[in-house]
């Protein structure tokens, strides 16, 4: 028989000690709605759980970009519709000066007219940006094309989205610049109109180049975007097995182990 020392009672203030401190893990992932609120619960699930996240939150930053790039090519898209309905009218105009019931007179309004279109193209060109990044020229001062515009579509460096550039869709770009000359001192003639007919459709045709791959990037993008949903989904889902609580299940050891306590 031994005095001092209480085996029992030590055997029943662990056991206690044990159960309060299982009831206030219990309690605090039913309070969180986590399932791991520190490294401790579980640490290759936190480890998991946190590249999870990284994962997606990286994914989230991407659809933002997409998003983004996606209304940077619909304003460049539709500045150079606008411009290729300009070259049309000119066009138009091109074919009223060439033929013999024009007068001169007539051929003079018309390259006056010609001449403020072309203007419209320039400005059109130089107006049109993202962000103060110029779309259809490399800077306000249309002396040159743009670079290829990279869009980063993934968590690494290689997810990348990237247009063909080269665009410079102004009077000198589209090869307009002898038209233009001519033009500009109200003056034309029936043979230099027809002459330019040809210019005009190259124009379009450039144009529609350029139209043509911002609409396929267009394409390229929204794709993606819509992937990276899907796999985002997917990846919160896996993670919130990990670090989210089964409320069902813990409320059931929470009963069992207050129930423990209590005793």
């Amino acid at each position: 028989m031994r005095i001092n020392t209480n085996v029992n009672s030590l055997n029943a203030q662990e056991s206690a000690n044990i159960t309060n401190s299982k009831l206030k893990s219990s309690l605090e992932k039913l309070s969180s709605g986590l399932a791991i609120n520190k490294a401790s619960d579980d640490a290759s699930g936190l480890s998991i759980a946190d590249k999870l996240r990284t994962q997606a939150s990286s994914l989230s930053q991407s659809i933002s970009n997409g998003n983004s790039a996606s209304a940077l090519t619909q304003i460049a898209d539709k500045a150079m519709a606008e411009q290729s309905n300009i070259l049309d009218v000119v066009k138009q105009k091109l074919l009223q000066a060439s033929t013999a019931t024009t007068s001169t007179e007539g051929r003079k309004a018309i390259a006056k007219d010609i001449n403020k279109l072309l203007d419209q193209v320039n400005n059109i060109a130089t107006q049109t940006n993202y962000n103060g990044q110029t779309l259809l020229q490399a800077s306000h001062d249309g002396k040159s094309s743009t670079s290829a515009l990279t869009f980063q579509m993934g968590e690494l460096a290689a997810d990348v989205i990237t247009t063909t550039g080269a665009v410079m869709a102004n009077t000198s770009g589209l090869t307009l610049t002898t038209l233009k000359t001519d033009v500009s001192d109200g003056s034309m003639t029936q043979t230099g109109a027809a002459n330019q007919l040809a210019t005009i459709d190259t124009a379009l045709d450039t144009l529609n180049a350029w139209r043509s791959d911002f609409g396929s990037t267009q394409n390229q993008i929204e794709s993606s975007v819509r992937n990276m949903s899907t796999a985002q989904t997917n990846i919160k889902a896996a993670e919130s097995v990990i670090r989210d609580v089964d409320y069902a299940a813990e409320s059931a050891n929470f009963n069992k182990q207050n129930i423990i306590s209590q005793a």
